[in-house]
């Protein structure tokens, strides 16, 4: 009986991780052009994703979505794919979607162990916060270093292009992600 339900749960997670990485493919091409980085809701999918099945399944997840972009399948921001645009000035940030999925998941594991009846809800999500933020700090300074090395586009003028203008949308996605990710999460268990 134990080695069935351990099947069901194996399946099921590979199903959810499957299905992560279809919800990428369909969430990475919509994107409005302000510049050479795009505004796209990815990050915002890629923080509840790691709510929904765990940052174990969510890296893989978004393995598959850059496997798939990288064979040629319109996947990443303005429906482009290829190596061209892994290797690119933006590649950075797509290939930062992973250390940011790590670093957030473990933040949100930290978080989770740190619930207690006296610390309650409110300091869980705020430290969630925390490792989201620290998370996308990581995201935005892999996808700057790759934009500044490939681009040759000095540092400052490359923060202002790649990552100030992203700042407060970042932080809302956070917020929205903190709110909305353990309720997916439960509806998920």
């Amino acid at each position: 009986m134990t080695n069935v339900a351990t099947e069901k749960n194996h399946v099921f997670a590979l199903v959810m991780t499957a299905l992560t990485a279809a919800v990428f493919c369909v969430a990475g091409p919509i994107s409005i052009p302000i510049g050479p980085v795009p505004i796209s809701l990815m990050t915002l999918v890629l923080y509840i994703s790691v709510y929904a099945i765990g940052y174990r399944y969510a890296v893989v997840a978004c393995v598959l979505y850059l496997l798939l972009g990288l064979a040629g399948l319109p996947v990443f921001s303005g429906f482009q794919g290829g190596i061209g645009k892994l290797a690119g000035p933006t590649g950075g940030y797509l290939i930062g979607y992973l250390p940011m999925l790590v670093i957030g998941g473990i933040g949100i594991v930290i978080a989770q162990k740190k619930k207690a009846p006296s610390h309650g809800v409110i300091l869980t999500r705020v430290l969630e916060a925390v490792g989201l933020v620290i998370a996308t700090v990581a995201l935005y300074a892999l996808g700057t270093a790759w934009f500044v090395i490939s681009t040759g586009t000095p540092v400052g003028a490359s923060l202002a292009l790649c990552v100030i203008p992203f700042i407060p949308g970042d932080i809302a996605k956070i917020v929205i992600a903190v709110v909305v990710g353990p309720r997916v999460r439960h509806v998920y268990k």
